[in-house]
């Protein structure tokens, strides 16, 4: 498949507690625009998602945020996103960020990230789509996650083909590059083809 044009960047709305993390979501997003790819993500102005939003805006590009009437009305929502989508729940929230995209990544996070980009493999899984996910494992964030999608793999509660589909890396080029090839009909169709977005 050819690069997404819409890349859903899920990440902390925390920054961490060492400057890569930041400087790696300012890195990430000046380069989505220079491949120009439009970003989606959760609205935030704060955190690592503030961090990536602002880098996209600040090179020129389009960034799309889709937030929870909630967290607008806690002052949370970047106030200068080329669009804004605001849903009334978490699971529409997800649902938007889903329709609105042809690529996930994630970038270091916590548990709503990890929520955010589990649904989409399990969605993955169940062939509800094709398109590419990806774990940016900035200071060997995510190599835990990645030894335990491995050991799902070696117990039998993953299918080694849907954890194959998973990449994981800290190279940015490298990270493009593999989703520029990535073909994600090697994932079952447990669902009927109907199902599956275009």
């Amino acid at each position: 498949m050819p690069l997404p044009t819409a890349l859903c960047v899920y990440c902390g709305s925390s920054s961490g507690n060492h400057p890569d993390y930041v400087e790696t979501a300012r890195a990430f997003g000046t380069e989505m625009v220079r491949r120009g790819i439009t970003l989606v993500y959760g609205g935030g102005k704060v955190g690592l998602m503030g961090t990536v939003a602002d880098a996209v805006l600040a090179a020129g590009g389009k960034a799309i945020g889709v937030i929870p009437r909630q967290l607008v009305e806690r002052e949370v929502a970047h106030p200068g996103l080329t669009e804004m989508h605001v849903v009334e729940t978490m699971h529409q929230r997800k649902t938007r960020m889903y329709e609105l995209s042809d690529a996930f990544v994630a970038l270091p996070g916590g548990f709503g990230t990890m929520d955010e980009m589990f649904e989409m493999l399990t969605w993955a899984q169940l062939g509800l789509h094709r398109y590419p996910c990806a774990f940016f494992n900035v200071r060997n964030y995510y190599t835990a996650l990645r030894d335990m999608m491995d050991h799902m793999v070696s117990e039998s509660f993953v299918r080694t083909e849907n954890r194959q589909g998973i990449w994981f890396g800290d190279d940015v080029t490298q990270l493009f590059e593999w989703m520029s090839h990535y073909q994600g009909d090697h994932l079952p169709k447990w669902i009927d083809n109907h199902s599956v977005k275009a």
